[in-house]
């Protein structure tokens, strides 16, 4: 019984020797009998290089462009109202200079609120289009791993080590180009 843990631990330790010289690198041929085909997608370029991703990605900066105008505007006309106030202080009663001043305190804390939650709402729909996208190409997706006789599609970042030629992204964003397009259609035909 000893003898055998030795042997299967020398076995162990050879193989783990084995698997970090480069020259040994595995091929398909070398793949077990009935051992699963696992493909590779990388989901970040699926997303950011399909034509759906690009329009959802294209809104998205053009609301944060539009949002960084109003931004801006909303400072210039802010910081005009304080030097405006500033400037009638010598004149004013200090009761009604802190009455004025604490309203324009209020009316800037609430602009910055409403603009915070107009960022974040413009961030929700960045990530409601990675949803919807995950979600109308998941048949796709499923499709290309029965056409590849896959058992599973893994995103590159999970994987530690993979061969180049289970890397499928650019299949993948060709056959989700051409099923649905950019998504601005209801039935995803453009």
């Amino acid at each position: 019984m000893r003898a055998l843990l030795v042997g299967l631990c020398l076995a162990i330790g050879a193989g783990g020797a084995l698997a970090q010289q480069p020259e040994r690198t595995p091929s398909a041929a070398a793949a077990p009998q009935g051992a699963a085909t696992l493909l590779t997608v990388d989901i970040d370029r699926l997303f950011g290089q399909s034509r759906f991703g690009e329009r959802i990605a294209r809104t998205y900066t053009e609301g944060r462009t539009a949002l960084a105008a109003e931004n801006r505007r909303i400072a210039e006309a802010l910081r005009q109202e304080e030097l405006a106030l500033a400037e009638q202080r010598p004149q004013m009663d200090p009761a009604v200079f802190q009455a004025e001043a604490a309203a324009f305190d209020e009316k800037a804390q609430s602009i910055r609120r409403a603009q915070d939650a107009k960022e974040a709402a413009l961030e929700d729909t960045l990530d409601e289009g990675r949803a919807q996208f995950l979600e109308v190409s998941r048949p796709i997706l499923v499709q290309l791993m029965a056409d590849r006789d896959a058992a599973a599609i893994l995103d590159r970042r999970s994987v530690l080590l993979s061969l180049e030629r289970i890397d499928v992204t650019d299949d993948a964003i060709a056959l989700i180009d051409a099923a649905i397009g950019d998504g601005s259609t209801p039935e995803g035909q453009n």
